[in-house]
């Protein structure tokens, strides 16, 4: 599993549709995710260590971010065929188990995690209301073990400055975790 950084963030970018099945039975579009003041659009798997360090702190802050008019949508591009703990089925499970406030999608042709550029997971795009590109980094200082209880959370902060401002934070860290498992066939 190479560790990988995202890119900076390329502010203004406009945010890929799609229409993806989620663990809960229906087909989501990027506009029913969206909320009144932004959406946080988050590429994660199941066996990732990095994701696994930060569960907590994703539903957290995706909770958190909705008194704020931010919504999350969660979206797994992984090859489950190579890493079957990444199936639908333990989507379903891990929604559960983690009481996900947000949907959780599966991206199976990976055309969507190609039309945003991701490259790990987790992997962060957090959007404005117009759906334009605001942030383009980490959730907080976690590696592959979360990070101290009082560290900054930088991509909560970044999120609230977009539901207030319309605009992200200049000063960006990027995320770093797993490779995205793209099918070789």
């Amino acid at each position: 599993m190479a560790a990988l950084a995202t890119p900076v963030c390329d502010f203004g970018q406009p945010a890929p549709d799609f229409n993806l099945p989620g663990v809960d039975g229906r087909l989501w579009s990027l506009a029913e995710c969206m909320g009144k003041n932004g959406l946080l659009v988050m590429f994660i798997c199941q066996h990732c260590p990095y994701v696994q360090a930060i569960h907590d702190r994703i539903v957290r802050d995706s909770r958190e971010l909705l008194a704020f008019g931010v919504a999350s949508v969660a979206i797994m591009a992984n090859d489950t065929s190579a890493y079957p703990e990444d199936s639908f089925a333990n989507m379903q499970q891990a929604a559960v188990s983690h009481h996900y406030p947000f949907p959780y999608l599966w991206d199976e042709t990976q055309a969507v995690a190609r039309a945003y550029g991701a490259v790990c997971t987790p992997d962060f795009f957090g959007y404005n209301a117009d759906f334009q590109l605001q942030y383009r980094g980490r959730l907080d200082a976690s590696r592959r073990e979360a990070a101290p209880a009082d560290t900054i959370r930088e991509l909560f902060i970044a999120m609230q400055t977009v539901a207030a401002t319309g605009h992200g934070p200049v000063q960006q860290t990027a995320s770093i975790g797993c490779n995205i498992k793209w099918k070789t066939h």
